[in-house]
């Protein structure tokens, strides 16, 4: 069975993607309960200009595509923490574990004040906290900062 860091380097793989087709580089995609990868989706910057994060994009195709119940079993994998916005959707989308890469924090120091993505200061951890239900979270792991960060550089 693949481990997080596997699935995280998925992830990293889609943030290349995503940026070499003109978007934000940032990747997510769905985990099954038996580890199978169930739906991918990178950020889609250039088409609804800033809502189209990877991270919600695959929460909202998780929630039309599959019951609550079997999402609970599920874990969202990104290459960098979800903000409030993609924490929220995969809080409402049922999903019940967060695998992420790069903190929030860590990404702010790359994007700076870049209009096209002003990072709140806001972990998903605090979200999920606020919420009725429990939703696992792992991350971040430091050990592939670099290499998620490196999708970054010369970006923002």
């Amino acid at each position: 069975m693949k481990t997080d860091h596997d699935h995280l380097r998925h992830a990293v793989e889609i943030a290349r993607q995503s940026r070499a087709g003109g978007n934000h580089p940032f990747g997510a995609l769905l985990v099954g309960p038996e580890g199978e990868v169930l739906l991918t989706s990178g950020n889609t910057y250039a088409t609804d200009r800033g809502t189209g994060h990877a991270e919600a994009n695959v929460a909202q195709a998780a929630a039309r595509a599959f019951e609550p119940d079997f999402l609970e079993g599920c874990t969202l994998v990104t290459s960098v923490e979800p903000c409030c916005m993609c924490a929220g959707a995969a809080y409402w989308a049922g999903i019940g574990a967060v695998v992420y890469g790069m903190s929030e924090k860590r990404l702010a120091e790359l994007t700076g004040d870049n209009p096209e993505n002003l990072t709140l200061d806001l972990s998903c951890r605090q979200v999920f906290a606020a919420g009725r239900r429990p939703v696992a979270v792992r991350g971040p792991f430091p050990e592939l900062e670099a290499e998620i960060a490196e999708g970054h550089k010369g970006f923002w």
